[in-house]
């Protein structure tokens, strides 16, 4: 059920960070339809969302499917994970998925005309494949090389592309038209997904599965802290994710109000 081109269920806690969407285990991103409030304001804060959401009905169908699925499989998946894997290793597994995911960062920074931020994440990118032995190590961010979000979603964001309707993909979780369109770009810039069809098919199934359940396992202890928050859970985390995304579209700095952008 796992694909290549994912790093998991996308969004969760740990990632409002981020997934999204990046593609890595050690910023776990964005889960299944795991918390994505990383970084969030209370939910009493947030702008209405509801008007972004036309699709609701269905889109709570397929929350539902996606938790099941997650109960089913990707967390029993993540606790087999954690229990065979010592947390060193854990932390190196991470650390390679993160600074695979560099690649597709200096990418969108450099279309995004950002190129501070691309000439740093390239410097990542090299500092860990070399001196942090193939990013094992996560040199780079202990000599202050700060780690950077960004992703193709946030690209047509950047140059005008509206958000769009909210959606809820099968096994992917929370996005939106616009970012599942730029989920189809960063699927063909992941280094992973790229590698392991052109380079070595055999493994992609293998290096794949252990990305997602990399990311999967990192939000196992944020779990609690979102069923014991959220009154409606699909609510809380659509509009975390949607806050969260046009956080990111903006660098931190959206506009006051959602009147100053038309997210229709």
């Amino acid at each position: 059920m796992v694909s290549t081109s994912t790093s998991a269920p996308a969004d969760p806690v740990a990632s409002v960070s981020n997934s999204g969407p990046t593609n890595d285990g050690k910023e776990a991103r964005e889960s299944f339809n795991g918390p994505v409030f990383k970084n969030a304001a209370p939910p009493a804060t947030y702008p209405a969302y509801s008007k972004q959401d036309p699709w609701e009905p269905m889109n709570r169908s397929v929350f539902k499917f996606n938790e099941s699925v997650d109960d089913y499989v990707f967390r029993p998946i993540a606790k087999g994970y954690r229990w065979v894997m010592p947390d060193p290793l854990q932390i190196a597994v991470g650390n390679v998925f993160s600074n695979l995911n560099d690649i597709p960062v200096t990418i969108n920074n450099l279309l995004q005309l950002k190129f501070s931020n691309a000439m740093t994440s390239s410097t990542r990118l090299l500092l860990n494949s070399t001196f942090g032995l193939a990013g094992i190590v996560d040199l780079a961010s202990d000599i202050g090389f700060e780690k950077h979000d960004e992703d193709f979603g946030q690209t047509l964001g950047h140059y005008g592309v509206a958000s769009g309707p909210y959606v809820v993909l099968p096994f992917l979780g929370p996005s939106s038209t616009r970012d599942a369109g730029g989920r189809v770009l960063d699927i063909a810039t992941d280094p992973v997904f790229v590698g392991s069809f052109f380079v070595a098919p055999f493994i992609g199934p293998i290096v794949g599965s252990s990305r997602a359940a990399d990311t999967r396992a990192g939000l196992l202890k944020s779990e609690k802290t979102l069923d014991e928050a959220a009154l409606d859970k699909y609510e809380f985390i659509r509009d975390a994710y949607l806050q969260r995304r046009r956080n990111l579209v903006y660098d931190g700095n959206p506009p006051k109000s959602e009147e100053d952008e038309d997210i229709n």
